[in-house]
């Protein structure tokens, strides 16, 4: 039998893998982790004190730096929308900035009644004199008319800061929504729009993390049995999290970073952070029950999975980095405080957790495994059964396995295929904030498209433009999908205008995204006569052109990171189809989970059971976020299994036997990160904001299809079927790579001792097997 050949004592490493190149272990003899395992592990209060030092000196820096300070700017240059905003600052300095709106409701009688009227009235001008408001426009002014609704019944004010709202006080806008409160009774409601309110809308995603955080103790628990081992990885991971948190906000001083950037991170450092620790802690375990010191457990840990998390966790913040090629300020900053957090998660994993196991030592067993161990001495950890068989059971059948689990991903992935990528309007709010209510008002007392008004920007350089200009308004309101058109009074002498174009529909609708299509490729250009020059801007075409200009941009994104992480992956490997076939199966994971997303989000099944509003395009933002974090995360799972496959490949030259104890070795474990993993992204959908919520179920989804159908189906069937190719590498490009070992030292056997070896120890996963029982 071809199986008890490569298995015979007359086994030789280079017959077996003849012609497929292996290369001798660079760590064999020589380990780098060591040294800093057993300085930590013999020096564990001054590294323990280290890290809290650190912490300290982190919150002091932001706290002399003044606190964080985020910013929501879009770098569009070039775009119509950036340059009516420049044209605006440059004519109407104290009037360019964020417009919010101050919505009326009369409850009963009318809001033209005399003492509404007046309270009104009298509200605004206090509101005129805050701070940084540059004007206020209300429904009883002379040209305000068009300000109330037809009942009599809905007004509102709009009043317009001088500066943009990532760049105005807090205090300000607050006082803003303070006078206008004060209003509030039983006869009239007030509510308040705009980007700049909403800022004071966002929720806290406090009890989201802790919802996380839970979830992990709890499968941990479950996978250990010792509060001991439970508490190291959540030790570990809240550490690294409030030193990159610290260390985000001291990066909002030097570079743009949006608001989400900390929650995003926070959640990606709680879920890498945690699984890095719990795959550490399995390993240092599992040397315990061998019979090793509590030091050289530490070392052997460190040696196998601390190399294998340091790979990982590289290759997650390489993705992340990733999204600098974008070019776009905003994602800029999202993908290095991501970076960010899995730097200091990767840092507290290999230095933190052997000073932990210093500190505790043997007690990371439970007490009935301490005792079990003095009463019966070490003993050998065996792979779980029950994946041991399903391993045997996908080997038996790879090809029909392969199909179906392909057709699964295939159909869960054909929403994507409609994907609308656009910017969600207040209308997706939760219904109790201020914002979403003030939109509601607005849309039924004069229509959905009041909700975002499209600004023309002009430049009118001759008394001809001007006429050209006013034409122009006049054309305009006669276009399909168009409500109205307002002109706002200017001077003769004036070289800018402005013009308000309110669409019939809302601000996220596709028919108001091609209304401005066709004001941009139609019905402008018939009219730039005599020099004259209209920019469509305004914040909904501002967030059209950011669509626009990233969806240009996502191939190459999409390219860089495929062909990044095969490299990654052929550097690890020595394979040309290992991170061929990861790259597809990754794209297959990614393109599942935005199918979910669209169905859910974009088409609505389900949008507003889970408090994001009615049906609306899919963030932009996302697609460059879950594919950077997707191919981050996933390709920790391609480590951890591949590596222990390549592993025994090493061990036995066998590519089928190598595949079945590679997978039931690692099954568990990527299972409970797995576990870990969804249940923290699902923490996303309690946050209360629509796209961190279109974030977590797409992350979920992925991770949850990629643990279950990819890396437990797709994978092992592949390898199976791939056989020895699976280890096929040029020669050419081999004395190219340099040479990297992911799985630590790797001793080839020696005559027949292992050929009727156990199944290796599952060095790798929390939920063992005893011979003699749990």
């Amino acid at each position: 039998m071809q199986r008890g050949k490569a298995l015979s004592p007359t086994y030789s490493r280079k017959q077996s893998c003849a012609p497929f190149p292996q290369p001798s272990d660079p760590a064999s003899g020589r380990k780098p982790m060591s040294g800093i395992a057993r300085w930590c592990f013999r020096h564990r209060f001054i590294v323990i004190g280290g890290w809290l030092l650190l912490l300290a000196v982190l919150a002091g820096g932001v706290r002399a730096a003044g606190g964080s300070s985020f910013s929501e700017e879009y770098t569009l240059p070039g775009t119509e929308s950036t340059q009516a905003a420049e044209l605006l600052a440059t004519e109407f300095d104290r009037t360019s900035g964020d417009t919010s709106t101050i919505v009326l409701h009369a409850t009963s009688g009318k809001v033209t009644d005399p003492a509404v009227k007046a309270d009104v009235n009298r509200m605004l001008a206090e509101v005129a004199a805050v701070p940084e408001v540059g004007a206020v426009a209300g429904p009883f002014d002379p040209k305000g008319s068009a300000q109330i609704s037809r009942d009599g019944e809905t007004a509102y004010a709009t009043v317009t800061f001088t500066e943009q709202s990532q760049s105005l006080d807090t205090g300000n806008i607050e006082q803003v929504v303070d006078l206008g409160s004060k209003l509030r009774g039983d006869a009239l409601r007030v509510e308040f729009g705009g980007k700049a309110i909403g800022e004071l809308d966002k929720p806290s995603t406090s009890s989201s993390e802790l919802i996380g955080i839970l979830a992990a103790a709890i499968v941990m628990l479950f996978a250990f049995g010792s509060l001991v081992a439970m508490a190291i990885p959540l030790i570990a991971a809240v550490l690294a999290l409030g030193s990159a948190i610290f260390a985000i906000d001291l990066l909002t001083q030097v570079m743009s970073v949006p608001g989400t950037a900390p929650i995003i991170a926070a959640f990606i450092g709680l879920g890498v952070g945690i699984d890095y620790a719990l795959f550490i802690v399995a390993r240092y375990r599992n040397g315990i029950r061998a019979g090793l010191s509590p030091q050289e457990a530490t070392v052997a840990a460190m040696n196998t999975s601390g190399r294998a998390v340091i790979f990982a966790g590289g290759t997650v913040a390489v993705a992340m980095l990733g999204l600098l090629i974008l070019g776009f300020s905003i994602l800029s900053g999202i993908g290095l405080s991501a970076a960010i957090m899995v730097a200091f998660a990767i840092a507290v994993a290999v230095t933190l957790l052997p000073a932990l196991f210093g500190l505790f030592g043997t007690r990371v067993l439970s007490r009935r495994q301490r005792a079990r161990l003095k009463r019966e001495g070490p003993s050998e950890a065996q792979a779980s059964s029950r994946w041991a068989r399903w391993a045997g059971f996908v080997q038996k059948r790879p090809v029909p396995l392969t199909i179906m689990a392909t057709v699964v991903m295939v159909v869960l992935m054909i929403p994507f295929f409609s994907l609308r990528l656009g910017s969600s309007d207040a209308g997706n709010n939760p219904p109790d904030t201020t914002t979403r209510q003030a939109y509601d008002l607005l849309a039924n007392g004069f229509g959905p498209g009041h909700n975002g008004p499209l600004q023309l920007v002009a430049k009118v350089p001759s008394p001809q433009a001007a006429t050209d200009f006013t034409r122009l308004g006049r054309e305009i309101g006669t276009v399909r999908g168009v409500s109205s058109v307002r002109t706002p009074p200017a001077t003769p002498a004036a070289t800018v205008r402005t013009m308000q174009v309110i669409p019939t529909q809302s601000p996220q609708s596709k028919q108001t995204s091609d209304l401005i299509d066709t004001l941009r490729d139609r019905v402008i250009p018939a009219h730039e006569e005599d020099g004259l020059t209209v920019y469509v801007g305004g914040q909904t075409a501002v967030h059209k052109d950011f669509a626009s200009e990233l969806s240009g941009k996502m191939p190459l994104f999409v390219t860089i990171v495929v062909v990044l992480g095969c490299l990654l992956l052929m550097l690890a490997f020595r394979s040309v189809l290992i991170p061929l076939t990861a790259a597809v199966m990754n794209l297959l994971s990614a393109g599942a989970g935005f199918g979910i997303v669209v169905a859910v989000f974009q088409w609505g099944w389900g949008s507003s059971a889970l408090g994001a509003g009615p049906a609306g395009p899919v963030e932009s933002f996302l697609p460059p976020m879950m594919l950077a974090v997707l191919f981050g995360l996933s390709m920790d799972y391609e480590v951890f299994l591949v590596s222990r496959i390549h592993e025994e490949w090493l061990h036995t030259g066998d590519n089928n036997l190598a595949v079945r104890r590679g997978q039931a070795a690692t099954g568990q474990i990527i299972t409970a990160v797995a576990i870990i993993m969804i249940c923290v992204f699902t923490a996303f959908l309690f946050v209360g904001m629509r796209m961190i919520a279109e974030f977590g179920l797409g992350v979920a989804v992925a991770i949850l299809l990629d643990a279950l159908v990819v890396r437990t189906i797709l994978v092992p069937a592949a390898m199976q079927l791939f056989g020895k190719w699976n280890w096929y590498l040029p020669k050419a490009i081999d004395r190219i790579l340099p040479h990297v070992s992911v799985e630590g030292p790797v001793d080839a056997p020696t005559g027949g001792e292992r050929a009727h070896a156990a199944p290796p120890a599952d060095d790798r996963s929390p939920i063992l097997i005893d011979k003699r029982g749990a």
